[in-house]
């Protein structure tokens, strides 16, 4: 009786860690990230084992020791993937876990990806400020940085491009605000005027650039069947900006332009160019592949690092170590790689990966726990009316 006792106590401490566990789990059904565990639970070994005689089937002779607790298993499974509309909030759509390094040097992984930059423009864990590794252009792996990038520099104009029609029976024609850069970022407006040269040549136009009222640069433009001549559908011409260095740029002229007919109405006109002025970062957001992207505030964009991910091959080498943070217990069993390569899985922008707790599997295994508890107390309660019912019947003999 007394190792009923005994045995029931199992029970009851068994009983508590599950409650620990599923308290755990239901306590962090909305941590962005979090991986649910289980408590394993096992049998004490038997006090002993011997076969029966001959001829009988084997029997267990011995006590078995109660219940015991073998530590809990990680569920992996992906969690819901829920949109923010934070550009610094990422998740992944896979195997793959961020790669981060804690405060001591430690290499880390999580699944919680809400990132943000810190004022050394490192890429860092919104929750602990844990460095986030990343790949940069030259595969490296390396703490993500903005060194080098918050700047966009200024780009020269090289083509400026032209769509419209150049009225075939006008005379002449002024197109304004062709715009340019020169190499400090400077925008100049330029304009363009076309004079009609049909009567000596049929389909010619003499061009003249104009800076204000000063000519910086000439040519001819020639159609055919009011369409321009490859031969002469770039008019180039170098501009010397004032105090710049001089630089060549070709009007363009070869794509979505005639001359036909129209009177004196054209619709001729500067429809882009390739230079911009210089610009500061304006947003960080991350596309598909992992990289950082970047936009600056003259409208460029380009991509930085890329995010380094890990995955692990089996379990058995993950621990998780608190904070949404696990460790690798055998690196032989884990990978690193970039997102949409082998198995590591996709990368969504503006999107957190929340808790993947099922409360209703919580609910019904707290039910479990619940009776088990009540009837390893029931067990002890019982044990102990039977030896007061054994101390009580001593004491009448």
């Amino acid at each position: 009786m007394l190792d009923s006792i005994y045995l029931g106590m199992t029970g009851l401490m068994g009983y508590s860690q599950g409650l620990k566990v599923i308290a755990n789990n239901t306590a962090n059904m909305n941590t962005p990230g979090f991986k649910s565990s289980t408590l394993q639970f096992g049998d004490l070994v038997y006090s002993d084992s011997t076969s029966g005689d001959a001829g009988s089937p084997g029997m267990q002779h011995g006590k078995g020791f109660g219940l015991a607790t073998h530590g809990t298993a990680l569920n992996f499974n992906p969690g819901e993937l829920r949109q923010t509309g934070n550009a610094m909030d990422v998740a992944v759509d896979g195997l793959g876990m961020f790669t981060v390094q804690d405060a001591d040097g430690n290499v880390r992984y999580t699944r919680s990806g809400q990132f943000q930059f810190n004022d050394a423009g490192l890429l860092v864990t919104r929750v602990g400020g844990l460095k986030v590794f990343g790949i940069d252009a030259d595969g490296n792996a390396g703490i993500v940085s903005l060194d080098g990038s918050r700047a966009s520099p200024p780009k020269p104009t090289g083509t400026v491009k032209f769509s419209g029609n150049l009225s075939s029976t006008a005379t002449e024609q002024t197109v304004g605000s062709v715009n340019v850069y020169d190499s400090t970022g400077t925008q100049h407006t330029l304009s363009v005027k076309f004079t009609n040269g049909s009567a000596t040549n049929p389909g010619s136009w003499t061009l003249s650039i104009l800076d204000g009222t000063t000519a910086v640069g000439s040519g001819t433009l020639l159609f055919k069947d009011g369409k321009p001549d490859a031969a002469s559908s770039q008019v180039k011409f170098d501009y010397t900006p004032p105090g710049q260095s001089p630089m060549t740029v070709a009007l363009d002229f070869s794509k979505d332009v005639t001359s036909f007919a129209s009177g004196n109405l054209s619709t001729l006109a500067a429809s882009g160019q390739d230079g911009f002025g210089s610009g500061t970062l304006s947003n960080v957001s991350f596309d598909t592949d992992g990289f950082v992207v970047l936009t600056y505030s003259n409208g460029q964009t380009k991509k930085g690092d890329r995010l380094l991910l890990g995955r692990f091959d089996t379990a058995d080498a993950v621990e998780s170590v608190g904070n949404n943070l696990f460790r690798s217990t055998n690196d032989a069993h884990w990978h690193t790689g970039a997102a949409n390569t082998e198995a590591f899985g996709g990368v969504k922008a503006s999107t957190v990966e929340i808790s993947n707790v099922n409360l209703s599997q919580e609910f019904s295994d707290l039910v479990i726990m619940q009776r088990g508890y009540q009837a390893s107390s029931q067990v002890i309660s019982t044990a102990n009316d039977m030896i007061q019912e054994l101390y009580s019947m001593k004491g009448k003999a």
